[in-house]
């Protein structure tokens, strides 16, 4: 099944109706006719959806949803309210409410469908980055989320009448006081789009220039990185059913009225305006905190490098990046010499600093595409992509220099100690017949230790690669 929506309606052949056209779109449903009985499925059954009239027996709808909105459980299932009421008072107690939108009765099949995928589909993705954000605060990595958005956001009002986007402007701006608009062509939103400060909405004027211009301009936002998720509502004027519907169908978060003239109307607006701002910063805050909660999963908290868990796979594609290309590539196995003598003469907190410190040094001398990474106590690994053998060794032999050279200095400020590390490396690729990437670190490993066998801060190079 595509999903399952919960029908609430008092009318039993209104539940039938909808029944029909839902199973007909292979969707599941489940039927209630009052309010209590909905609530009560709602926990039970978790339906992706719920289709709510407004007038019921035992209380009202919107009140159904406020205690469904009220009810951690249940409260991010998206409501489409139902009503014979079409009253711009009663959309806007609606949305205040938390529904996510409103259709009137008799109901219009292809805009119902329509907006039942593009609710489902947006839940879909809100379902997986909670997901994800929850598991990375199960493992440390993210703190509870905040809600709505705080900060100023900017909204791009795009239209090819410069009045009428500045009327939206005037209709809207009242009601949103945290929110910049700016009044803007199809070129200059896609100009926009490019630059360093992206809009975080889009109203876009459904014809713009000549019909399915507004619809053109949604989709290629859509394919750009900087506008993907971006909050794009489509402003359409009446009776436009088949443009709102495959609005919906192209990725358009919501559809809004083009005639704001009405107070009324402009309310409704800027609440549905206002339910996208908010659901895209959330949603990228939850983006933000499952990046991180990735980025911490294969660092190494106390040196910032990356972690075994991380450079080995990435090693692999090194290798295979080498095969494809015939070009060569170097491996080697750093080990700072007598760490515990380090430690044991200075504490673990004078082994963290120096280890931190010899990080740090690392990464100031190899390249921004060379791998480095911390792979066990005292231990790191260096890959470096598209070297020759010459080139490898001076590198090598400069961290060894650079490491050697100057003493670590502690917090202190005057406690100096003297590092040197060993290196054994390895060479990969080259468009010959190459060890695999385990047997490339079994040399590297083998090397490390001449360079400890002949009196340590040295470079040995594996018998196969020189």
């Amino acid at each position: 099944m595509a999903g399952k929506i919960l029908i609430v309606d008092n009318v039993a052949t209104n539940r039938i109706v909808l029944k029909v056209k839902l199973s007909g779109a292979c969707y599941e449903t489940i039927q209630s006719a009052t309010g209590e009985t909905a609530l009560r499925l709602a926990r039970s059954e978790r339906p992706d959806l719920i289709l709510l009239d407004v007038q019921l027996p035992d209380m009202n709808g919107i009140d159904v949803c406020r205690r469904l909105r009220a009810d951690p459980a249940i409260c991010t299932i998206p409501v489409v309210m139902l009503t014979t009421n079409t009253d711009t008072a009663t959309r806007v107690a609606a949305l205040k409410a938390g529904a996510d939108d409103f259709l009137a009765k008799p109901i219009d099949e292809l805009l119902l469908l329509a907006r039942l995928r593009s609710l489902l589909r947006a839940r879909e993705t809100d379902e997986e980055l909670r997901l994800r954000e929850s598991t990375s605060r199960a493992l440390g990595f993210a703190e509870g989320g905040q809600t709505g958005f705080e900060a100023r956001a900017r909204v791009a009002l795009v239209s090819s009448s410069r009045e009428r986007a500045a009327g939206w402007r005037r209709a809207l701006a009242p009601h949103l006081t945290n929110v910049e608009f700016a009044v803007m062509s199809r070129d200059e939103a896609l100009a926009e789009a490019s630059g360093p400060v992206v809009p975080d909405g889009f109203i876009i004027d459904s014809t713009l220039s000549r019909p399915g211009d507004g619809l053109r301009l949604m989709s290629e936002l859509r394919s750009r990185p900087s506008t993907r998720h971006a909050a794009v509502c489509i402003a359409l004027d009446e009776g436009l059913r088949e443009t709102a519907a495959v609005a919906l169908d192209l990725g358009a978060n919501d559809l809004l009225a083009a005639d704001l003239a009405r107070v009324e109307d402009a309310q409704e607006a800027a609440l549905r305006l206002r339910a996208q701002l908010t659901r895209k910063a959330q949603a990228d805050r939850q983006r933000a905190s499952v990046a991180d909660g990735l980025r911490l999963a294969v660092t190494d908290p106390l040196t910032g490098l990356y972690n075994r868990r991380y450079a080995l796979p990435h090693l692999a594609r090194i290798a295979a990046r080498a095969r494809e290309t015939g070009r060569q590539f170097a491996v080697m196995v750093l080990d700072l010499d007598r760490f515990k003598a380090v430690n044991d003469t200075w504490g673990h907190a004078a082994g963290d600093a120096v280890l931190a410190e010899i990080a740090g040094r690392l990464t100031a001398n190899l390249r921004e595409v060379d791998l480095i990474a911390r792979i066990g106590g005292e231990e790191f690994l260096v890959a470096m992509p598209e070297t020759t053998l010459e080139a490898a060794r001076i590198a090598a032999e400069r961290l060894c220099r650079k490491v050697e050279e100057e003493p670590v200095l502690l917090a202190d400020g005057v406690t100096r100690i003297p590092v040197t590390v060993s290196i054994g490396m390895a060479m990969g690729g080259g468009g010959t017949a190459k060890p695999e990437v385990e047997d490339l670190m079994r040399e590297a490993d083998r090397a490390l230790l001449g360079s400890k066998a002949f009196g340590r801060n040295k470079v040995t190079i594996s018998a196969s690669a020189a």
